[in-house]
């Protein structure tokens, strides 16, 4: 009967693995980097939004167009004097902008590599451009604290807004859907809500809290994300941008934002060498991705076909996804997981039959100590066991795996009466230290209120020690108490809030406008007379 004794279960304390969810084998299908290395740092990253195998690279002078499946060049455009920024695509695919150090906003056409237009008028920097919805304009975000809108096909400024910022504008964003509306983002943490149709050009101005590094419009244009510091903020622009939410994942600068999954998942690349995948509907993290380096740009192809990273090193990481990688095939992958494992299993089998089959018989681990007091019945000798100061801090899931057998036992009131003081003083330290983690909250709330009917049964005077112990155990109870009942009123505003404004049913509706076949441009007299002077 001696070795019927089963040794005590320590396991279901400890740290649990990550749960397996359709976004992680989504994301875990991603393939293992394939790597270009560049000179310079990489200012931005872009996709080519009608062929999804080419994106583009903005590096130092260059503008380089890279093929995903060749990872070669396809075309190079380096009509550039000073560094250029923010190299973006039209929604058609046709043209490409881009900013430079000289102030120049610079209009490309893809496939014969020409300037097409040179917009003038900025005097420093120019660090992103953007297109709007409508195709036929595009706005400028500079270090002259300026934000600038052009008209494509004449080569003129719309409107130029220079008193909105205080610092460099470096982010910005364009509805979807309204070629009238875009929020800019500057370094003065302000992000500024523009309507060109309105007689007073900003709507709304709200305040970030930090540098604005990145921004960008969900797809419906209902609601709009701005990165900077280390906080990733949500805004809802139909509640009079009110903010939704705030997201803290990233322990340095948040760098550049992306959509994927057609706009299902936000991505959030940093400093701190993470890119971190939200679920929009929830803006929870359901994945982060790691790299060597710091992530200062990135891009998502169409359909997640591949996610690309732009480090400060040069690295331009490329990581494509595998095919039947949808999150819908999780159940088929786990099918093929099992089908191969029992496929295995049979051809391991022994192909004799046999009547039955005697087991081999495995030797458990020897008894501990405090097991081996648990089986004699003391009580007090296994709680002392386990009580030293090692074990308290190397392996509170062990003091506290004890603790419930012996609350199991209804044992735990009797190994604790008539302890030295010094006995009671460590045990209630170690419940106020532990308390607040969820794997042992509830045996440990169990355990102090043991506590409490020992204490209450013995009416002796205690020493200050042990007072300030037991006044610090009611202090982390009413703080857990407080702490919980925050907890469920954040909770229930955060229901709501999410049920008002996120309908995941809601229909994106695509622009009333007809859109008419875009003539073919030809490049302007100073786009033909621009020279890039090579000292």
């Amino acid at each position: 009967m001696q070795n019927s004794f089963l040794p005590l279960n320590t396991r279901r304390f400890q740290h649990r693995s990550q749960v397996e969810t359709p976004d992680t084998v989504y994301w875990d299908r991603l393939a293992e980097p394939e790597i270009l290395k560049e000179h310079n740092t990489i200012d931005y990253l872009d996709f080519s939004p009608t062929d999804p195998d080419n994106f583009v690279v903005t590096c130092s002078v260059r503008v380089q167009i890279y093929n995903l499946v060749t990872m070669l060049v396809v075309n190079n455009l380096s009509r550039f004097q000073k560094t250029a920024y923010g190299a973006n695509f039209r929604q058609d695919g046709r043209l490409l902008a881009a900013g430079d150090e000289e102030g120049h906003v610079k209009l490309f056409d893809t496939t014969s590599r020409n300037i097409l237009r040179l917009f003038k008028g900025h005097t420093a920097p120019v660090h992103r451009t953007f297109f709007t919805a409508d195709k036929l304009q595009l706005a400028s975000f500079g270090d002259d604290k300026s934000v600038r809108l052009w008209d494509v096909a004449n080569e003129k400024v719309v409107q130029t807004y220079e008193d909105t910022h205080t610092d460099y504008v470096r982010a910005g964003a364009m509805h979807p859907q309204a070629g009238h509306m875009f929020v800019s983002g500057g370094y003065d943490g302000k992000i500024n809500l523009y309507d060109t149709r309105a007689k007073t050009a900003v709507q709304r101005t709200l305040d970030h809290g930090a540098p604005v590094e990145s921004m960008l419009f969900l797809p419906n244009g209902s609601i709009f994300v701005s990165a900077g510091g280390s906080q990733v903020r949500v805004w809802d622009l139909i509640s009079g941008c009110r903010l939704l939410t705030m997201m803290s994942q990233h322990h340095k600068t948040v760098t550049c934002l992306r959509l994927g999954s057609d706009g299902r998942r936000l991505l959030s690349g940093g400093l701190d060498r993470h890119v971190k995948i939200y679920d929009v509907s929830t803006y929870k993290t359901v994945k982060t991705l790691t790299y060597p380096n710091a992530v200062v740009s990135m891009a998502v192809a169409n359909g997640d076909q591949a996610v690309v990273a732009g480090m400060v090193d040069g690295l331009v990481s490329i990581r494509r996804m595998m095919v039947d990688s949808k999150p819908s095939h999780l159940k088929k992958i786990r099918a093929d997981s099992a089908r191969k494992y029992f496929t295995s299993k049979k051809r391991t089998k022994n192909t004799q039959e046999v009547d039955h089959t005697i087991k081999d018989r495995v030797k458990g681990p020897g008894l501990k100590y405090y097991d081996v007091h648990l089986r004699m019945f003391n009580h007090k000798k296994a709680l002392d066991d386990v009580m030293n100061a090692q074990k308290m801090g190397n392996q509170p899931e062990l003091v506290v795996a004890v603790i419930t057998d012996l609350l199991h036992r209804g044992s735990l009131e009797k190994a604790l009466t008539g302890r030295q003081e010094a006995v009671y003083v460590r045990f209630i330290d170690f419940i106020c230290n532990h308390l607040g983690e969820t794997r042992f909250m509830r045996p440990l709330m169990m355990a102090a209120r043991t506590v409490m009917d020992v204490f209450e049964q013995q009416l002796v005077a205690y020493s200050q020690k042990l007072m300030k112990a037991l006044q610090r155990l009611s202090l982390v109870m009413q703080e857990e108490v407080r702490l919980t009942a925050e907890l469920m009123r954040m909770k229930g505003a955060v229901d709501m809030l999410i049920g008002i404004s996120m309908d995941n049913s809601e229909v994106v509706h695509k622009p009333t406008y007809v859109e008419a076949k875009t003539p073919m441009m030809h490049p302007s007299e100073a786009a033909q007379n621009y020279v890039v002077l090579v000292e």
